[in-house]
């Protein structure tokens, strides 16, 4: 397997084709607050609008355990200097002393005010040594992660968003997880929703296991990117409106890796051609084997609109697997299928997103923002556009 790292996601290319990494409503469940392109609704994109409490943990099945976890001590985000958004790396440990299945998992935001999305990610021991001497070597709690871990081999098992409760598939499936590893907990702080204004966090996450020799199937998560380039609006103009002056403005931000993303995704997804601008974007990528998918998400920044999954896309048997047509930053719970869907190697998965860069003046957490060329980019007023798949390969 061939890795490639770049700021702004982890992505492991599998066979050159397929990019792969490691959230609960029913599929089927409308998203009124989000309005058409012609009378946008600035609550539905508010963004950190959702401070209720997680639900009461649902109780635990047969063989499962749960195992707590909390940041050691209060953090206190510190965003790059121009920047308003900080990605850190905590290092956590499970407790593991034989293998194990993730059969659950819930992120407990501590403070919403300050927490955008966190990703769990799981290193096997050689790796969670290295990851250790960086968290040693780093002055205060974790370390700087844009885009992953921070450090290879973190295999993502489990992510949260606003909107996202625990999400438990019905079927016995589960991500594998080795004894002696550790838990990476990527959290992305945003600053904007504070208006600059600092406050701590010590969220935590609640994790079911069950042991590694149940009759578990291993579950992957896949990630689905496309390209965003959504060029400003008519009435807008700034420096920043021009997509080179953007792109040094993100690596300005984020580091020079984090510039190279937009252009990588345009290659992979346009057959190496650049991309026309506009407010829809898609990328269509091969599966690289059978097996069975039983639930996706969406994940965009403020200014998306509608995100769609499909299958096999003007082809025999087309179907859309997730279709949110009234995005909701609020609302980015995992969507279990009614049924699982069986896919073959070769078999097609389109993720197309559509954005708004009109919301910009609308949204109390980008009002006062510069007018911008957005691409993909790790900031809030940045924008993502990106599918989760939750399959089992090869089964």
């Amino acid at each position: 397997m061939k890795t490639t790292r770049w700021a702004g996601a982890a992505v492991l290319a599998l066979a050159g084709t397929l990019v792969v990494t490691s959230c609960g409503r029913d599929a089927s469940t409308a998203h009124p607050s989000a309005a058409s392109p012609g009378s946008p609704s600035a609550a539905a994109h508010s963004g950190h609008g959702t401070k209720a409490a997680p639900p009461p943990a649902a109780p635990l099945r047969a063989g499962e355990r749960f195992v707590n976890l909390t940041l050691p001590k209060p953090y206190t985000p510190d965003a790059p200097p121009g920047a308003t958004d900080e990605y850190r790396c905590f290092l956590l440990d499970p407790g593991l002393t034989a293998p194990a299945f993730l059969t659950g998992n819930q992120f407990l935001p501590q403070n919403t005010d300050l927490v955008h999305h966190a990703i769990v990610y799981a290193v096997e021991k050689d790796a969670a040594e290295k990851a250790g001497a960086l968290d040693a070597s780093t002055p205060g709690d974790g370390w700087t992660c844009f885009g992953d871990a921070g450090i290879e081999q973190g295999k993502w098992i489990g992510h949260w968003a606003p909107g996202a409760d625990e999400t438990l598939l019905t079927q016995k499936v589960g991500h594998p997880v080795a004894a002696g590893s550790r838990l990476v907990l990527q959290v992305h702080y945003n600053l904007l929703a504070t208006q600059g204004k600092t406050g701590s966090d010590r969220s935590g996450i609640r994790l079911r296991f069950v042991d590694g020799d149940s009759k578990i199937t291993a579950l992957e998560t896949t990630q689905l990117p496309a390209p965003v380039e959504l060029p400003c609006t008519p009435q807008e103009s700034g420096p920043l409106c021009d997509r080179d002056a953007a792109l040094k403005d993100l690596g300005r931000r984020f580091g020079e890796r984090s510039n190279q993303a937009p252009n990588w995704l345009a290659g992979m997804c346009n057959k190496g051609q650049p991309l026309p601008p506009g407010d829809t974007q898609h990328c269509e990528l091969p599966l690289p084997a059978n097996g069975t998918i039983y639930a996706l998400a969406g994940h965009m920044h403020l200014l998306g609109r509608s995100i769609k999954v499909e299958l096999n896309h003007g082809r025999s048997g087309e179907r859309a697997l997730l279709d949110i047509p009234r995005y909701d930053f609020d609302e980015q719970a995992i969507r279990p299928l009614a049924e699982p869907v069986a896919v073959k190697k070769g078999d097609r998965l389109r993720v197309t997103c559509t954005h708004d860069a009109g919301l910009r003046t609308m949204l109390p957490a980008l009002k006062g923002s510069a007018p911008r060329y957005v691409v993909w980019g790790e900031g809030t007023s940045d924008e993502m556009c990106l599918g989760l798949v939750l399959w089992t390969p090869g089964a």
